[in-house]
């Protein structure tokens, strides 16, 4: 009598490819991204607060060495969760650690904080050049904040 009447069988050269696969599959979802222009990682801190009922980032403008590993932190005193996106700055891997209370958005465009969590992000920033990021509370969609991130060469 078997013991386990109801288990599949799966053979054994079936599971050997799966295997085999897989990590090339994951190789394949990304590439590593090239060494950093500089190897300081500064810590850079990001507060969002509430103002009239809408969040408030602050810097409102923040300046990032380009193309270098930055360390994020993310401080909310704000009553309700807030997204932050910057363009194609959560995309491609650019993302190298994240955790405390930041969860990642399902676009890859942003990073959830909890409602007064706090957490870091550490990023490798893209090229140098000037964009605008935003933070949006859960509750109030419609009235982003919107600042700006400066990137500059980094200095050594």
């Amino acid at each position: 009598m078997p013991r386990h009447p109801n288990r599949l069988r799966i053979p054994a050269a079936l599971l050997a490819a799966v295997g085999l696969a897989l990590p090339a599959a994951a190789r394949a979802e990304g590439k590593p991204l090239p060494p950093p222009a500089s190897d300081v990682m500064p810590p850079v801190e990001l507060t969002v607060e509430m103002r009239d009922g809408h969040p408030v980032c602050q810097p409102a403008e923040l300046r990032l060495p380009a193309d270098t590993n930055v360390a994020l932190n993310v401080v909310s005193r704000a009553d309700q969760p807030v997204t932050i996106t910057m363009p194609g700055q959560f995309e491609n891997g650019r993302v190298l650690h994240a955790d405390g209370d930041l969860v990642h958005v399902a676009s890859e465009k942003g990073y959830t904080v909890k409602r007064e969590g706090r957490g870091q992000l550490r990023l490798r920033t893209v090229a140098a050049g000037e964009k605008t990021f935003a933070c949006t509370g859960a509750n109030s969609r419609s009235n982003p904040f919107e600042g700006k991130v400066i990137l500059t060469p980094p200095s050594g």
